[in-house]
This record gives structure tokens, C-alpha cells and sequence, in this order.
């Protein structure tokens, strides 16, 4: 059934970091401090220069990038739910890692909590990746099907359906190099490698699925108060025992972007506000709909036009 015109809230994941991010709304929303101040104190480091000035290959560390991804986000949405201007979205999604940012969005988790499981995750899947060495490459240009067959193959995984034409690939070095190979020989328009310490969303993150495991048994779970879409099942998350199980299954199952968004759009979500660093949501909802309405908050100028708008 489709119903009146809805709003998604979308978060970004691993990759969409850029050195200096956080920097300008830090300095002119008080809401924004609050939030860095939370994960400067609850990490025990400066998580809050890292993001503003690197150095940029600090920033790229798995267990750096993830804390501060998060953190950014949650610190761009306090400022969205002060004041006059609450806007309070109908469904929420996010990219793998920005799965954590929506849970916190929909009060799942405290921004605290939010950050300091990102932290561990990133952790976890690092050290995954020095057991297994593994890699990721984003194939550009070919069929689902057709890179689906490459990946068995090769003896690699398909990590991220990201949007028609996007496929991740995923899997141990030497595998993902034969897989890139047959990419290229069977017309892909790029192959591009992610600036990944491993082969994330494969059965090689099973080591980090069990600790990850482990760490959300000690941590405080609500239930949503609006569908969190999880990006293993494309489907709503609505309970507290979805929401664990997904956090924990989506590490070793490939991201199910494009069917999270197709969900969404037939539930009558017309509008997306991508609310963190970078634009990359943007860009793959409009390969999946090209009339699809995208809104960008992520930094200083999007963010005051937001709160003087009062509406997306």
C-alpha cells in the first residue's frame, strides 16, 4: 500500500570520511560540541581534532573512521532535533557502519553507546582483517547477475548491492585479484579498490561477528520508535532482538542498499536527507530513482539553512 509523501533519514558509512569534517559546525553550534565532547570522553582520546585535522591516514583507520562517522552524524542531528525545527523522519536507514547512526536516531541507542560499539566494531574488523587479509573493490557497470558469477568464480563474496550499475565485491586478496580481472574482462566500466583493512560483509568477519556479539550483550537496547530499515534484510527492524541480530549479521552479509531504498520508496518515501559526511547516498538513491527528492545536511551553511527553513 502506498501512502501520503514520507521522509527517510539516511547515514553514511565507512568511506564518506574527509579531513576537517565536523570543524565548521563544531564552531557554530553549541548542540554539535556536546555531542564531540560525549565521544571525546567516552573514548579517552581526542576523537574530535582527529576528524577536524587529521592526519588523514589516522582518520582512515578502521577503528578510528567508524567512532568518528558516527559521532559526526549524530553530532549534525542533534542540531536538526533542537529547538523549533524537530523534524522527526518516518523511516530511517544507514550504510553499514551508518546503520548505528539510525538506531541512535530512532533512540535504539545513546549517542554513547552508539559511538563506543562503532569503535569496538571498527576494532574487531580490523583485527578480522590482519587474520584473513582481505580487500574490496567497487565494480562499475555491470549487471547484479553477471557480477554475482564473476565473485563464485573467483572464490569471492558480493558485499554491497549498492544501485544498479554498483556491485562491492569482497573477499582474500589473492581471490579478489582473479575476481578483478574477470570484472575487467567482462566489461566493467571501473573496478575502483576500497581503503578497507579487510574483506568486510563476507564469512571472513565471523571473528569480529562473535565479539561484536558480546559487546551488545552489555549494552542498553530500546526499541525503535520508528522502522529502522537493517540493511541485511532490507526489511523494518522493530524489536530490540532484531536490532541485535542484525548488527551482528550484517558484518558477515553483503549491505542490501538498493532493496532498502526500493522498500522505502514503495512504503511513499519521496524525500531523503542524508545527514553526515560526503554525498555518496545521494548519488546511489538517484541511480536506484532518478526523480527521487535528496537532501544533503552535512555542514555548517546546510545545516543553518535547515534550522532558518524549519523544513526539508
Amino acid at each position: 500500500m502506498t501512502h501520503s509523501p514520507r521522509v527517510a533519514f539516511v547515514f553514511p558509512g565507512q568511506g564518506s570520511q574527509f579531513v576537517g569534517m565536523g570543524k565548521d559546525v563544531y564552531a557554530g553550534f553549541e548542540k554539535v560540541r556536546a555531542v564531540f565532547d560525549v565521544a571525546d570522553k567516552a573514548l579517552g582520546f581526542k576523537l574530535s581534532q582527529l576528524c577536524f585535522e587529521g592526519p588523514e591516514e589516522d582518520l582512515r583507520l578502521t577503528v578510528n573512521v567508524q567512532p568518528a562517522i558516527v559521532t559526526f552524524s549524530l553530532a549534525l542531528l542533534a542540531v536538526m532535533q533542537s529547538g523549533n525545527h524537530h523534524l522527526t523522519p518516518d523511516f530511517t536507514a544507514g550504510h553499514s557502519l551508518g546503520e548505528y547512526t539510525a538506531l541512535s536516531a530512532a533512540g535504539t541507542l545513546n549517542p554513547s553507546d552508539a559511538i563506543l560499539l562503532a569503535r569496538e566494531r571498527g576494532k574487531l574488523m580490523y583485527q578480522a582483517g590482519i587474520k584473513k587479509p582481505g580487500a574490496m573493490a567497487a565494480v562499475i557497470g555491470l549487471a547484479n547477475e553477471v557480477v554475482s558469477q564473476l565473485a563464485a568464480e573467483a572464490g569471492v563474496y558480493v558485499a554491497n548491492y549498492n544501485c544498479p550499475g554498483q556491485i562491492v565485491i569482497s573477499g582474500e586478496t589473492r581471490r579478489m585479484e582473479k575476481a578483478v580481472g574477470l570484472a575487467t574482462a567482462h566489461g566493467a566500466l571501473k573496478v575502483i579498490p576500497l581503503q578497507v583493512s579487510g574483506a568486510f560483509h563476507t564469512t571472513m568477519m565471523q571473528p569480529a561477528a562473535d565479539g561484536l556479539a558480546q559487546a551488545i550483550s552489555t549494552v542498553s537496547f530500546n526499541a525503535p520508535s520508528f522502522p529502522v530499515i537493517g540493511n541485511a534484510s532490507a526489511k523494518p527492524l522493530v524489536s530490540i532482538g532484531d536490532v541485535k541480530d542484525e548488527l551482528v549479521q550484517q558484518l558477515c552479509h553483503p549491505v542490501q542498499w538498493q532493496k532498502s531504498i526500493e522498500y522505502l520508496l514503495s512504503q511513499g518515501v519521496e524525500t531523503f536527507v542524508e545527514i553526515g559526511p560526503g554525498k555518496v547516498l545521494s548519488g546511489l538513491i538517484k541511480r536506484i530513482k532518478r526523480d527521487a527528492r535528496t537532501v544533503n545536511i552535512g555542514d555548517a551553511q546546510s545545516l543553518k539553512d535547515f534550522m532558518e527553513e524549519g523544513a526539508i
